[in-house]
């Protein structure tokens, strides 16, 4: 499966999450920002860059624009320093440390410092150790959920991020600003791309 047929599959989870009005704001704020300007408001710069290349090993430029095309790693940063309690902020500030604490005891440094193969091995090995998230109905979880790892949050709000983004709503996701008439017995061959909101 190649990653634009992939990322449109993923692109349907993304699309059924419910955004706050405060979490938009933030993503738009994003948008008019340039990458030589960005000042992390929340991440610390050892942080920041951690987060810049997670996001960008998890989501990076091929056919379609990367992560850090769209700003992800900049829009995690504004929704931690403007969502996130004290207690929230110091529990992301301690699973970065472990994961970069991870990372040196494993392959001999941070993250940011690791080559691209050391990197694609934390990656399958986060992959594979994590726990996933649970099945869920209407937006609530099926089943007792165990505790979600750094990797697997920072994966999940790295693709909400990218596919709430303006640039994959508008050129990857099928976008349709004033929707058209209801369709309901539409075979889904006919359908095409998943939708953005």
């Amino acid at each position: 499966m190649n990653r634009r047929k992939a990322l449109k599959q993923a692109g349907f989870l993304a699309g059924a999450t419910v955004c706050m009005p405060s979490f938009l704001s933030l993503l738009q704020s994003c948008k008019n920002e340039t990458r030589s300007d960005w000042r992390p408001q929340f991440f610390k710069e050892k942080e920041a860059k951690t987060i810049s290349a997670l996001v960008d090993m998890i989501l990076p430029r091929t056919d379609t624009p990367g992560a850090l095309d769209v700003k992800v790693d900049m829009f995690i940063d504004k929704v931690i320093a403007h969502t996130y309690d004290k207690e929230g902020q110091e529990a992301m500030r301690n699973r970065i440390a472990v994961f970069n604490a991870e990372c040196k005891k494993d392959y001999g440094d941070d993250f940011i410092n690791l080559g691209e193969t050391e990197r694609v091995e934390v990656l399958k090995s986060q992959e594979a150790n994590s726990a996933k998230f649970n099945p869920g109905v209407w937006g609530t979880s099926v089943g007792d959920q165990e505790p979600i790892g750094f990797y697997r949050a920072m994966k999940a709000m790295a693709i909400w991020a990218y596919f709430t983004s303006e640039e994959m709503g508008e050129k990857v996701l099928s976008y349709d600003p004033i929707p058209g008439g209801f369709e309901p017995c539409k075979p889904i061959s006919e359908v095409g791309n998943r939708w953005s909101l």
